[in-house]
């Protein structure tokens, strides 16, 4: 509405900065650590990782998002059973379950290697942003496998990045 994203490049500004001021400062790493405390049995953790995720939500609509996509991948994930009973037990016993929390676990219980699932979480994020952006800027198929191109390049970098960070450098304040 602003018209501050126009065309290809402002939307690959646009989606480029949210990935690396916002995305790789908190969510990257706020799934590296549900990822490890998943691995760990460590469900304090898992809980409180979740809790402070879900607290980073700044819109009931950023909220309200997280928590359904947690739920709903929950739901298959029990649904499908694949897993020994504890490990669903312990996904069942969490309310309010975040995406990041969900994904994290599957990713666990298939022995996916964390590195590789977390570009695919990235991954993710980012084809939702160019797909939001190819129907609201609006841009063509081509700009938009251009900006997944170029920004996907830079998810193994994001990712190595994104895993190193400290508790204390864990921020999504992404201003303008």
């Amino acid at each position: 509405d602003a018209d501050l994203v126009r065309d290809a490049a402002s939307a690959e500004t646009w989606i480029g900065d949210v990935l690396a001021y916002a995305v790789a400062r908190l969510e990257a790493p706020v799934w590296w650590r549900l990822h490890a405390a998943w691995s760990a049995g460590e469900l304090a953790r898992v809980a409180h990782w979740n809790d402070i995720f879900r607290s980073t939500r700044e819109t009931a609509e950023l909220r309200a998002e997280t928590l359904q996509m947690g739920y709903s991948l929950q739901r298959l994930l029990l649904e499908i059973g694949e897993f020994e009973d504890e490990p669903l037990a312990q996904l069942s016993d969490i309310s309010e379950i975040t995406f990041p929390t969900a994904f994290a676990f599957a990713v666990v219980q298939w022995k996916i290697p964390e590195r590789s699932a977390l570009i695919a979480y990235l991954w993710a994020w980012l084809e939702n942003q160019v797909m939001a952006a190819l129907k609201s800027v609006p841009l063509g198929q081509t700009d938009g496998q251009r900006l997944l191109l170029s920004l996907g390049a830079l998810l193994p970098r994001i990712a190595d990045e994104a895993c190193a960070l400290g508790d204390d450098d864990l921020c999504n304040y992404a201003p303008g």
